[in-house]
């Protein structure tokens, strides 16, 4: 700051233009760093909750109507019971999660709105490569 100090005392004298000057560039600065909607209803915790997903298959021999329970806390997809799940909540509600079960493995991705969402989802289900749709509701 005393840097920039120095610069403007010998530069030129600060008038109350200068002032009104900067004070109007770190207006927009500020303005321009703030964040967005998107960013503010992620941060506030727009998807929080559990949601109950069902996973129905539409390639591949694995069991259709398997169903887990998911958390949401901010932006990140916890296990809400039972695995290993990991992923997060972006913009828009644009969600993407890995779930480990034992041997099995699955990924997928989708988006959240309200109290539903849908996606896709692909994996290795007890040695089988299957894929997917899924739906979610929030309890």
């Amino acid at each position: 700051m005393a840097r920039f100090h120095r610069f403007i005392s010998r530069s030129a004298p600060f008038s109350r233009f200068s002032s009104l000057r900067w004070l109007l560039v770190f207006a927009v600065l500020a303005a321009a760093s703030a964040p967005s909607s998107a960013d503010a209803a992620r941060a506030s915790g727009a998807y929080n909750g559990t949601w109950n997903v069902v996973f129905a298959t539409t390639r591949g021999n694995c069991m259709s109507g398997y169903s887990i329970p998911l958390q949401v806390a901010g932006t990140r997809v916890l296990s809400a019971g039972g695995g290993r799940i990991s992923g997060s909540v972006g913009s828009g509600g644009a969600v993407a999660v890995h779930v480990s079960v034992g041997a099995s493995k699955a990924s997928g991705g989708g988006r959240l709105a309200g109290t539903s969402g849908a996606g896709s989802w692909s994996g290795i289900i007890t040695g089988d490569r299957c894929s997917g749709t899924w739906q979610a509701t929030r309890s």
